[in-house]
């Protein structure tokens, strides 16, 4: 596990009261008096948040064979959000780990993965739509299973961003993060169905204050017939920007060059 800078509060902000310290559960080596929230997320689940600059991350999987699909844009302005080519492109990857970052269409930072045991998150798999969920899992309604009914990773991403004045259009490809896809010899993709274990955790330092939605629904390729999404253990804390000497600025010069595009921003 890494190190941590200590961050005085911001006195313009009240910490959150009567929340349960669920974070110890699953990341207790973040630092108590950084801890912004944390949350339980059950699998098939979809929430959203605004995440500010200097915040961070960490997503824990719960049980084996989890997923987290998330969007990204900038909370400041919208039209700002994640870009999938960019990202893989700049940083001559097709996967996502330690080091890399999640870079926006003006060519800036909106995350940065801190920290990262599985080694392998999928940028490219899209997301589990409606239609595939019926054929792969069959039908659920409300009335027969009330709060376990079907939702995809799409409908769940697009309530979330609806909250925030977005809609259909805005919808851009998610990072899969937990899941892994790569590609065989006749260019198919191949799900990993053994890749991510409980208590894999990766983490995303925020350059930019971003609004993230995201679902734990499960991966569109995953094989499973039976309909069983996984719960992911969530963290918000204060890390601080990312400085000087930060690994992911130092990873590849794309990435100090999204960092820096993002901090300027920020002077």
């Amino acid at each position: 596990m890494e190190s941590f800078t200590e961050i005085p509060p911001n006195p313009c902000v009240a910490d959150p009261v009567d929340v349960p310290a669920l974070w110890k559960r699953f990341a207790p080596d973040l630092p108590e008096d950084q801890v912004m929230w944390s949350e339980i997320v059950p699998g098939g689940g979809h929430w959203s948040y605004v995440m500010p600059r200097g915040s961070s991350l960490r997503m824990v999987a719960l049980e084996d064979g989890a997923n987290l699909s998330m969007v990204l844009y900038s909370s400041r302005e919208k039209l700002e959000r994640y870009n999938l080519p960019d990202s893989l492109k700049a940083q001559h990857t097709a996967h996502y780990t330690r080091g890399h970052v999640l870079m926006s269409d003006m060519g800036r930072s909106l995350a940065s993965i801190t920290l990262d045991t599985v080694g392998w998150h999928d940028p490219m798999g899209g997301l589990l739509d409606a239609e595939r969920l019926k054929q792969q899992y069959g039908e659920r309604s409300f009335d027969t299973h009330r709060n376990a009914m079907y939702r995809s990773g799409k409908d769940g991403l697009l309530i979330e961003i609806g909250k925030h004045g977005l809609s259909r259009r805005d919808l851009i490809a998610p990072v899969n993060f937990f899941s892994k896809v790569s590609v065989d010899e006749e260019g198919c993709f191949q799900f990993a169905t053994d890749h991510a274990k409980a208590g894999a955790a990766v983490q995303l330092r925020f350059d930019m204050d971003t609004l993230i939605a995201f679902s734990t629904a499960p991966h569109p390729l995953d094989p499973s017939t039976a309909y069983a999404p996984k719960k992911i253990g969530l963290a918000a804390w204060r890390s601080g920007p990312a400085l000087k000497d930060d690994f992911c600025r130092t990873f590849r010069p794309e990435c100090a060059r999204a960092i820096h595009n993002a901090d300027m921003l920020y002077l």
